[in-house]
Formats: structure tokens, sequence, C-alpha cells
């Protein structure tokens, strides 16, 4: 019998569909793995922004994800949306308890319409108990500043802030570079077991339709992971991927703000 590549994505549910665990499971899917899901939290949200934020209690999350991973199991995890210290600290302990290994950590801090999707009770969780113990953390650069403290404001405080981010623990870190000015985005990835930088250059689109990047270049990566790919192949497919989803998404109206992307490009739907 075949298997299917599996990853358990842990987030917040977006009622717009474009962001959060809607987000991942269409990105998931699309590059070829099988989607288990553990909401965090539900979130009342379209393309114009979120409106309110319900935290699913942390007993319910620990048991969406020991339910899973003690039946389907997963090849990789991926962390999106956790909305406080207690969400926190029951997926740092759930994940521990598991032995779940090739995490990848998006650490979603604001929505793109600028709401608070993160208390900052959280933060020093985050960077205390799942940081350390993750894979790959993907940080946008407003949360590489929060993280670090540092102000970044070229390649060189990105690669600057990635070595630090990773904590000398061996988590590696992509910083991602989409809020500097420039025609073209760059990324840098900073591999913590080789200790060296790569960087992922793309063309930028010009489109309103961004909502939901983050999550669906993290769990992209966490699908190739989890696939066997090597961290950085895994980074740099998913990189195409998005890019893609991106530029097919770019010529279609939907909601009256920040629209997503195309997730399945690829089964060329209209």
């Amino acid at each position: 019998m075949k298997t299917y590549s599996r990853v358990l994505a842990i987030a917040g549910s977006d009622s717009g569909g474009g962001a959060g665990i809607q987000a991942d499971i269409k990105a998931i899917s699309a590059t070829g793995s099988f989607a288990a899901t553990a909401i965090t939290a539900v979130t009342v949200q379209n393309t114009l922004g979120v409106q309110e934020v319900f935290p699913v209690p942390a007993r319910v999350i620990s048991s969406q994800i020991k339910a899973v991973l003690s039946d389907i199991g997963a090849d990789a995890i991926k962390i999106g949306m956790l909305h406080n210290s207690e969400c926190v600290r029951c997926v740092s302990e759930s994940l521990a308890e598991q032995g779940a290994a090739r995490i990848v950590l998006d650490p979603v801090m604001v929505s793109t319409s600028g709401h608070t999707l993160m208390r900052s009770d959280a933060v020093d969780e985050l960077i205390d108990k799942l940081i350390p113990v993750a894979t790959l953390i993907t940080p946008n650069i407003p949360e590489a500043q929060a993280l670090s403290g540092e102000k970044i404001e070229s390649a060189d405080d990105m690669r600057r802030v990635a070595r630090m981010l990773s904590c000398g623990s061996g988590t590696s870190v992509l910083v991602k570079g989409g809020h500097l000015e420039g025609d073209t985005s760059v990324d840098i990835l900073y591999d913590a077991v080789s200790h060296s930088f790569i960087e992922f250059e793309s063309s930028r689109v010009q489109t309103p339709n961004t909502h939901g990047t983050g999550c669906t270049l993290s769990s992209a990566i966490a699908s190739y992971l989890a696939q066997g790919r090597s961290l950085a192949d895994a980074v740099g497919l998913a990189k195409r991927y998005l890019s893609l989803a991106i530029e097919s998404g770019a010529v279609y109206s939907i909601g009256g703000g920040h629209g997503p992307v195309n997730h399945f490009f690829n089964l060329n739907c209209g």
C-alpha cells in the first residue's frame, strides 16, 4: 500500500478562506501532501480585516494534536497562529509528548490588515519554548524585529537577525524581505546546521491579493520537508510555488480588500 506525506497544521481558522488553517490545507494539498489540522482559534474575518478572535481552549488544542499524531502521524508540523501564552505552552508540551520533528514555525503576530493575532504575553513563551525546538522559523521583517528587538533596514540586517534568532539551538531562520523596498523581494535563509546563508529572490507582483502568503509559504515548506526534501530545497520549491500562486491570483477579484493567492493555479480552475 502507498502512503501519504503527512503534515499537521496547527493554526487559527480564517472565515474568509485566504489565510490560517484554510490556506494551510490548500497549500499542503496543492504541493502533494496530506493535511491534518489542530485549530487554535476561530477568527471572524474577510478580505477587509479581522473583526474578532475566539481562542480555542488549550485542552481542546492538545486533544486535537494527540488525536492526529497518535493515529495518522505526521512527517512534518506547521505551526501558525498561537493567540496567547497558554496556547503556546500547550502546543509545546503536546508536541514534546508526541516526539514531533520537522517543525516549521510561522510566528504570526499581526494580520495583513494590521489586527494583532498574538498577545504580548505569548511572545516570550514562543521564544523560550517553541523557537528552540523548531526546525525552521519564518518571520517577516516586523515579526523578526519584534522577536529580536533589533531594527532591520537592509539585507545585512536580515542576516544578522536571522543568526541571532537561531538562538544557538539548531533552529534555522528564514527572514522574509517583502517589507523592504525594491523591484525584487529577497528572503534570506540561515541554515543552522551548515551555518550558511542562502538568498531567494523573486520579482514583486503588483496586486492586493497577498492575504495568507506567510501561511501559504510556511505550509508549503512543511509539505516539502514531509516529502523528504532538504531544508534548502524545501524553501526553494515553496518559494517557487508561492510566486506562481501570487502571479496567478493577481488577475482575480474577490472581496473589497486583500484577496487570496491562487493556491490551485496548477489545476487551471477559473
